[in-house]
């Protein structure tokens, strides 16, 4: 009978091993199917911020290329602007161009005749001529104004185009 209590004992023992293994086994799956899990749900997640990170250098790109087209834009417009105005005050230096302004002869009672064409009849306002050292003063005034507007347009495109 002892004999077959020691037989009992052994196999009771050898019975706990064989649920304790099976155990293990299972928590063992149950494991590496949660780590499956997890690998792939971080998979996932770089996933979409490598993408979410292209469309935004995408999107710097695009506006980058914007910009540049838009100072091209503008770096033309301020150097037609400075060839107009260089050329208006080489003519206005030869006597090609004489600036002039209108005479209010209402105000002042002046009878200043306007000037004519020869063998004209003068049917326009009268008018009286800048001193040329004046007129290049008013170029260069209205030539600073014209910089002003086209750096402030820029300015403007730049904003409007990184605000959006």
């Amino acid at each position: 009978m002892r004999f077959l209590g020691a037989f009992r004992l052994i196999g009771v023992c050898l019975l706990m091993a064989l649920v304790w293994q099976v155990q293990a086994w299972r928590y063992g799956a149950r494991i590496e199917l949660q780590s499956v899990a997890h690998a792939q749900a971080l998979s996932r997640q770089s996933q979409a911020a490598l993408e979410r990170q292209q469309a935004e250098q995408t999107k710097r790109l695009a506006l980058e290329q914007q910009l540049n087209a838009s100072d091209q834009q503008h770096t033309q417009e301020l150097s037609d602007a400075q060839r107009n105005q260089a050329a208006l005050r080489d003519r206005l230096a030869t006597a090609d161009v004489r600036l002039s302004v209108l005479l209010d002869t209402t105000a002042t009672g002046s009878t200043v005749p306007a000037t004519s064409t020869p063998g004209g009849v003068v049917h326009a306002a009268p008018r009286a001529r800048l001193d040329p050292a004046h007129a290049q003063r008013i170029i260069r005034i209205t030539d600073d104004g014209d910089s002003a507007l086209i750096a402030l347009r820029a300015c403007q495109a730049y904003v409007q185009a990184v605000a959006r």
